[in-house]
C-alpha cells in the first residue's frame, strides 16, 4: 500500500528550554506566562514548536536567542559576552501532555553567566527569572499577590531533570565556568557550585581542589578586586572537560 500521510493523526515537534543562571547566589530559571491557550495565564519554561525548515538544534538556538537574546557559545570559539552552553536534555513525549494534539518536546538545557532581566516576546505575556527552589516547590509557582499553579503542561518535570543534570554535571566536567564570565576569580566560581548545589562550601578546600585539578582553570595573570577586600586572581575556563579527580556533591 502507498504511504498516505492523511491516514495517520496529526503530530508536532517542540522544544523547551530549561534556561539557568546564577543571579543574587541563587540558581534561576527563565519563566514565562503564557498569554495563549492552552494554559492561558500559567508559567512554562520558554519554547515553540520546531519549524518546517529547522533541525532541533536551530530551533533550540532560535528560541534561546528569541526568549533571551543569547546565541549559542561554539567551545572552540573565544568565549562571548552574550554566549550560552546549550545541550539536548531529554525527549517528553506522554500522548496527553499537550491538550491540542500529539506533541513531543525535546527539551534542552542552556546555561549562562548572570543575565538581565528577560523581555517576553511571542506568546508569552511576561517573563521573569525565578529561584528554581521556587519554581519546583510541589510543581507550582506565583508571583507575590498571585495564586500559585501548577507550571504549563510537563514543565515542572521537564525543570526538573534540567536542574538535576546541571547538578550532577558539574561534579565530573567543567561545566561550572558556563555560569561564570570569561575571567572569574575562584571565589566567584565556587559561588555557583554553592548557588548549583545549595550547599556552602569550604573556601579554603575548595580553592586547592579547583586549582589542584589538570586542566580546569588557567591563570590569567590579572587580578581584580570587584568582590571587595584584597585583589584575587583571575582564571579562565581550562581545556578540560572531564574533572579528574570529580568535585562531588556533598551529601545534604
Amino acid at each position: 500500500m502507498p504511504y498516505d500521510p492523511s491516514a495517520f493523526p496529526p503530530f508536532a515537534v517542540t522544544v523547551d528550554l530549561v534556561v539557568l543562571t546564577v543571579r543574587r547566589h541563587a540558581l534561576c530559571s527563565l519563566a514565562v506566562r503564557r498569554g495563549e491557550s492552552p494554559f492561558q495565564g500559567r508559567w512554562a519554561l520558554p519554547g515553540g514548536f520546531v519549524r518546517e525548515d529547522e533541525d532541533l538544534a536551530q530551533a533550540a538556538a532560535r528560541e534561546l536567542a528569541e526568549e533571551t537574546g543569547l546565541c549559542v557559545h561554539d567551545p572552540a570559539a573565544p568565549a562571548q559576552d552574550n554566549g550560552a552552553h546549550l545541550e539536548q536534555l531529554a525527549t517528553y513525549g506522554d500522548p496527553k501532555r499537550d491538550p491540542r494534539m500529539r506533541v513531543v518536546s525535546v527539551a534542552h538545557l542552556a546555561l549562562a553567566p548572570d543575565l538581565p532581566a528577560p523581555r517576553a516576546g511571542g506568546d508569552a505575556s511576561n517573563a521573569r527569572w525565578a529561584p528554581v527552589g521556587e519554581l519546583l516547590e510541589e510543581g507550582s509557582y506565583a508571583r507575590e499577590g498571585e495564586q500559585a499553579a501548577p507550571l504549563a503542561f510537563d514543565h515542572a518535570q521537564i525543570l526538573a531533570d534540567g536542574v538535576e543534570r546541571a547538578r550532577s554535571k558539574i561534579e565530573y566536567s567543567s561545566l561550572a565556568t558556563a555560569f561564570c564570565p570569561p575571567e572569574f576569580t575562584v571565589g566567584e566560581l565556587r559561588r555557583v557550585y554553592e548557588a548549583v548545589w545549595g550547599v556552602a562550601l569550604d573556601p579554603r578546600n575548595f580553592h586547592r581542589k579547583v586549582t589542584g585539578t589538570p586542566g580546569f582553570l588557567v591563570p590569567t595573570g590579572g587580578t581584580t578586586t570587584r568582590q571587595g577586600g584584597r585583589p584575587a586572581q583571575l582564571f579562565r575556563a581550562g581545556g578540560a572537560t572531564l574533572l579528574n579527580p570529580p568535585m562531588l556533591r556533598p551529601e545534604v
